[in-house]
């Protein structure tokens, strides 16, 4: 008995040891997420309901309904919801050729590196870069008018809805390839020999079963790159200015800009886009569980 005593007694120091080195190995994060994601979101949801000198008020979120507001929110998810499908599609089919279409090795391992860079390339370079390639005087555009094709003259604009739609595309196709990659390579060979063996043609196979069981994995994905977009703010501000009214673009000018000033309506509209990014992302975790279950 005195020697199970001891062997306990001596590893209790030990346990705890570890587990305080364990704490202080994930404080760095803790003290990062509470700094800045926790204090700022709470400090943005009691704003929202208060007047500038600190009296509690519901006028902020009344006026969110107002028709500007609402123009900008409808803006705003019209661009999402379009550079969401965009890259949802073209990153689904890009992942599949990796996958499933029998290119070599070094093609998925090397665009698989850039989809890593070009899914957090983003802000003042991409706009920069954008207009540096298509704007009025871009490579392409200057390109294309040597042979006689002047892009502008077809209605296109990149200081437009659908300027900004390509734009946050380019982020949004790689992310998606970086996201439905895992669950492609998830699918099994025995389900595509058994629906062989059963006389499915390769339709039939990707119709009812290939589909439904990457579903969730696709709906999940599509509303995160749905939330992605609809955050993007330094992008937006720096390709199209004040030109085009999105939500990102309100919320600055409330908050610093010169004419429109009013600190608290923009967190009441920082508080509608944290409603509606936070919905989107709860539903991508359930849609990803769901689809974590069919794989496993």
């Amino acid at each position: 008995m005195s020697i199970v005593t001891t062997s306990t007694v001596s590893s209790t120091p030990m346990i705890n040891k570890r587990v305080v080195v364990d704490w202080l190995g994930i404080a760095p994060f803790l003290i990062f997420a509470l700094l800045f994601l926790i204090f700022p979101t709470v400090y943005l949801v009691a704003g929202a309901f208060l007047t500038p000198d600190g009296s509690f008020t519901l006028k902020n979120i009344a006026d969110l309904f107002t028709p500007t507001i609402m123009s900008a929110y409808l803006i705003s998810i019209k661009i999402s919801v379009a550079s969401a499908l965009g890259g949802a599609i073209i990153g689904f089919y890009l992942a599949w050729a990796l996958v499933l279409g029998g290119l070599p090795s070094w093609v998925r391992h090397a665009f698989l590196t850039f989809s890593g860079v070009a899914s957090n390339f983003a802000g003042v370079p991409l706009a920069f870069s954008f207009i540096a390639t298509l704007g009025r005087q871009g490579l392409v555009t200057i390109l294309l008018a040597h042979f006689g094709f002047n892009l502008y003259s077809t209605g296109f604009n990149l200081l437009s809805f659908f300027g900004l739609t390509i734009t946050y595309m380019y982020f949004q196709i790689p992310l998606m390839v970086l996201i439905i990659t895992p669950a492609l390579d998830g699918m099994k060979k025995e389900w595509r020999e058994a629906a062989s063996i059963l006389g499915a043609t390769n339709t039939q196979y990707w119709l009812m079963v290939a589909l439904p069981i990457l579903w969730p994995s696709l709906l999940g994905t599509t509303l995160l790159l749905f939330a992605n977009s609809f955050g993007a703010i330094a992008t937006a501000i720096a390709l199209t200015g004040s030109s085009l009214n999105i939500v990102p673009i309100v919320l600055y000018a409330q908050i610093r800009g010169d004419v429109l000033h009013n600190a608290n309506l923009g967190y009441a509209l920082a508080l509608g886009m944290i409603v509606i990014t936070g919905i989107s992302n709860v539903v991508y975790i359930l849609m990803r569980m769901r689809a974590e279950r069919w794989q496993k």
